[in-house]
């Protein structure tokens, strides 16, 4: 559940990227509060991809800021911190979901493994308790607990995309980024992990920024709504508003093209 009366936990300030001439994001501003879904519409090359991995610390902006509040309740710039720090945040705090589940998980290790890594990597060392935390994470994204020691290899692309989430969320962080998270899958498997991350999100309470080009996903899932068209914030708000009463052209057109199909 959105907490709006607590301070922001992530916010964006004049966030701007350029690739030689070409503009990635420009001058986007926004805060996001604890527990809040922020979904970040709009077609390929509109700048959402570059505006998640300057959000997530993958891409040093050209000009602004990105600020997030500790556990400690400090406020930090995310440019001030050393890599280390950014390393640490992104294993405790932070989660990633990749549109591909390949590129979140380690292929050659079980899926207890694939857990248990991220429970090692905040002091956990007692072996008994990473696998039973393991086991009962599979548990909780409906994939069988016998299968705890097999590989990713051997699972099926939903089967994966669950696997990467119980990776991300096992240490309980604060904020997931989602890139595109049901990409690619089958619409009878995106409808059951749909299903799994809006329970997941409401239960642990987890802010989200997710990116989408797929309008029901984003109402489906979203508070709030960042439309992008050419590296550029064109319309945002509540999400039922924006995708029920869209002000801007090319939200309008977006919309009608999901209306149409």
């Amino acid at each position: 559940m959105t907490n709006l009366s607590a301070s922001p936990l992530l916010v964006a300030e004049g966030l701007s990227k350029f690739y030689g001439s070409r503009i990635g994001c420009r001058n986007v501003n926004f805060a996001l509060q604890p527990g809040e879904v922020l979904a970040i519409v709009g077609e390929s090359g509109s700048g959402k991809t570059t505006l998640l991995n300057l959000l997530s610390g993958q891409l040093a902006p050209n000009a602004g800021a990105v600020r997030y509040r500790m556990r400690d309740g400090e406020t930090k710039n995310l440019l001030d911190l050393s890599e280390a720090e950014r390393r640490f945040l992104a294993r405790t705090d932070w989660g990633f979901v990749h549109q591909d589940a390949r590129n979140g998980l380690r292929m050659g290790v079980s899926a207890g493994g694939n857990i248990g890594e991220r429970l090692m990597g905040v002091g956990d060392r007692h072996y008994g308790r990473i696998r039973e935390t393991a086991r009962g994470w599979l548990d909780r994204v409906e994939i069988d607990t016998s299968r705890i020691d097999d590989k990713p290899t051997q699972f099926s692309g939903g089967m994966r995309q669950r696997l990467q989430i119980a990776r991300n969320l096992v240490t309980h962080p604060r904020l997931v980024f989602m890139d595109e998270p049901t990409g690619g899958l089958d619409v009878s498997v995106q409808a059951r992990l749909l299903d799994l991350i809006r329970g997941l999100v409401a239960d642990l309470g987890l802010a989200v920024v997710l990116v989408t080009h797929d309008l029901a996903v984003a109402r489906l899932l979203s508070h709030r709504i960042l439309v992008m068209k050419d590296g550029h914030v064109i319309e945002a708000g509540l999400t039922d508003r924006v995708l029920d009463d869209p002000q801007e052209a090319y939200t309008q057109l977006l919309v009608s093209s999901v209306l149409a199909a």
